[in-house]
């Protein structure tokens, strides 16, 4: 009996090690996940981005307090503290990848995350600062993910890895992401952009879309131009139209006719994640690696974004993906309607982006003619061309019933007329490009701008593609100058250079709205890549990747939205509700304040034709123009509204109601003074 005390006690005490050691394990991956997803908010709460139009940085360390709140810092402290602690566990992970690349290609991996960590800043000595802090706390980041997933349980991770690949081959995976890309995009339009649009080029479109919905291409010229200064329209031999490219005006109508023009582009989001899954099966012939890239796609905050907005690069990419379908297709049996129809598709996008036409001409061309090995396709390439220049005539057309020429593109017009002869043209020289100060900050376009374009842009790519706190742009570096490349992943590599480097013929970057928007096109190879990267480095990837994935979608996506989107640029919908009153039916709200964001939010609910019997919204913009306005509406009523750059809030009703008469006869309150006799804000957003 005394003997089978201390045997009892010893098999006892091994089963309750390996569950404290269990227990331990689990308690250090959920303080793992916990900090990933805490350590994303802490380098969102010392991100500089704002409403404004304006590239993100890191507030210096400096700042004095409240750029960088002392949680973040303690947030970062936890981080380092954990890895520390298991730092046994996560360092084979580490030394076996590393030795998978060899030391040289990790030193390249680690440059290029350098040198895309931050956007540049006038200072050399701000940027290499702001990119190494930035690219420390990706390493942070990076880290604390391989801590977590090393502290994992094994079960856990093998769990995981069982469910992610029967995700990746379920027939529904595809179309449920799809489903969701629409309702997340439509709940961001709603909730974040509130419906409206908030960048000029969005009012342009809108413009036009309006415009077309009533049957016609332009407006009779608005009676007091001056007051009614629409941004990127024009105002040509009496017609009022918008300069933009109108493909996407034409399919944004539908949305206009049915009262909903904010639902289409998550419409076509939606659409899109289903047209890259199959693209990328075409491409790879792998059903996983194609769901993984679908799934990609219908997560990035790059896509997701343009799909709320009202800009046109959605459309582009749905028709590149229908092309190239369809071109793949044909492949089969060179059917002529089928090379037709992508080359059709093809000169759609042309139709809807120019450049991004061209760029996808380009790509898909080359691809017919050069297919097979040591034989140049000629017919089949033929009627792929001449299918473009069926639906590609229609710029020409479009372009001489708006200007009187099929050469004169409107917004080439536009930008002639405002910035000088040749200023938006491609190309290269000193003349090219315009004064906007921190977009553009070389004057002319050559060798330099090209560089400072691409270093902003990948940057932005970087943030934005899959809003990872370690980069999104890591696994396509890893891929880039790893071993495990392929034939078709160097192909893709190229179609991606192409598209950003048709791109460069122009001299703007695309600025900081929507991310790297011009080179939108790139994201079908760059989430391509991305899911290559994932399923050719191992199943631990995985777990990984899903984690950061539900941070970007919980941290990142709201924060972009509540933090940027909502009222970018000084834009508000509250003025709906404003002209929606009753009380002012009939009348004419003379707005004081900037023309835009205060105008440009009012302009796309203005009756084109001023016919109506509902509110027009006119700027106030000087005492003559306020006399022309009571003049022309002489029977009509006016107030005075001071707009949000004068308020700081929304729309504000300071005086009225007026006839003409008292306006003509000066008859208004001491304060009732026009915009140009108001001190307005210096710095407008």
């Amino acid at each position: 009996m005394t003997d089978a005390a201390p045997q009892h006690t010893a098999t006892t005490s091994a089963p309750s090690g390996v569950a404290a050691v269990g227990a331990a394990r689990t308690s250090a991956a959920l303080a793992g996940a916990a900090l990933v997803f805490a350590g994303q908010a802490a380098l969102l709460a010392g991100t500089v981005a704002g409403k404004n139009v304006a590239y993100q940085h890191l507030a210096p360390w400096s700042t004095p307090a409240g750029a960088w709140p002392r949680w973040a810092l303690a947030v970062f402290g936890a981080q380092a503290l954990l890895v520390l602690l298991t730092v046994r566990a996560w360092r084979p992970l580490a030394a076996r990848a590393i030795a998978s690349l060899g030391v040289v290609r990790t030193l390249l991996v680690a440059a290029l995350v350098l040198g895309t960590a931050a956007a540049l800043s006038r200072s050399p000595v701000a940027t290499l600062t702001e990119s190494g802090t930035a690219a420390l706390l990706q390493l942070l980041q990076l880290c604390t993910v391989a801590a977590t997933l090393a502290s994992a349980p094994a079960a856990w991770l093998a769990r995981v890895e069982t469910r992610a690949h029967a995700l990746l081959v379920h027939p529904r995976t595809v179309p449920v992401a799809a489903i969701a890309t629409a309702v997340v995009a439509a709940l961001l339009a709603t909730f974040a952009y509130q419906q409206h649009p908030h960048v000029p080029d969005e009012i342009a479109y809108l413009f036009q879309a309006r415009l077309l919905a009533t049957g016609t291409i332009w407006a009779p010229q608005p009676p007091v131009p001056e007051a009614f200064p629409v941004p990127f329209t024009l105002e040509l031999n009496g017609r009022w139209f918008s300069a933009m490219p109108s493909g996407w005006p034409f399919l944004l109508t539908l949305g206009v006719m049915a009262g909903v023009p904010w639902l289409i582009n998550p419409l076509l989001g939606a659409l899109n994640v289903v047209l890259v899954a199959r693209t990328v099966r075409v491409w790879y012939k792998d059903t996983r690696l194609a769901t993984l890239a679908a799934l990609l796609l219908a997560v990035s905050p790059w896509h997701l974004f343009l799909a709320m907005s009202f800009m046109s690069h959605t459309l582009s990419l749905t028709l590149a993906l229908v092309a190239t379908l369809v071109l793949a297709r044909s492949f089969d049996d060179d059917a002529p309607w089928r090379l037709l129809l992508a080359g059709a598709c093809i000169g759609l996008v042309a139709f809807n982006r120019p450049l991004e036409g061209a760029a996808v001409a380009l790509l898909l061309g080359f691809w017919c003619l050069l297919r097979e090995p040591g034989r140049l396709r000629l017919v089949p390439t033929v009627w792929l061309a001449l299918g473009s220049m069926l639906t590609g005539a229609l710029v020409p057309l479009y372009n001489r019933l708006l200007t009187g020429s099929p050469t004169t593109f409107p917004v080439m017009l536009y930008f002639d007329r405002i910035y000088g002869a040749g200023s938006n043209a491609l190309g290269f020289g000193p003349d090219r490009g315009f004064d906007w100060r921190g977009l553009d900050p070389l004057p002319g376009h050559g060798a330099v701008d090209v560089v400072i374009n691409t270093l902003l842009n990948t940057f932005q790519v970087n943030t934005e593609l899959l809003g990872w706190s370690v980069g999104s742009l890591l696994l396509t570096w890893v891929l880039l100058v790893g071993r495990a490349r392929t034939r078709r992943d160097t192909a893709l590599l190229a179609s991606l250079i192409v598209l950003v480097a048709v791109q460069h013929l122009y001299w703007f970057s695309g600025g900081p709205d929507f991310g790297a928007r011009y080179w939108f096109l790139a994201i079908v190879p760059l989430v391509a890549l991305s899911a290559r990267a994932l399923l050719a480095s191992g199943s631990m990837l995985l777990p990984g990747a899903a984690l950061l994935t539900i941070s970007t979608l919980v941290v990142f996506v709201p924060w972009r939205a509540a933090d940027k989107y909502h009222h970018y640029r000084g834009m508000r919908p509250d003025v709906r509700a404003l002209m929606a009153d009753t009380t002012y039916q009939g009348g004419v709200l003379l707005l004081r304040g900037r023309a835009h964001p205060d105008l440009g939010s009012a302009e796309v609910y203005d009756d084109l034709r001023f016919a109506s019997s509902a509110p027009l919204v006119a700027w106030d913009r000087d005492p003559t123009v306020r006399r022309q306005l009571a003049r022309v509406f002489g029977t009509r009523r006016f107030w005075i509204v001071d707009g949000p750059s004068l308020t700081g809030d929304g729309y504000r009703v300071v005086a009225g109601p007026y006839a003409a008469l008292d306006l003509l006869a000066g008859r208004v309150a001491p304060d009732a003074s026009a915009s140009s006799d108001l001190l307005l804000p210096d710095a407008p957003p």
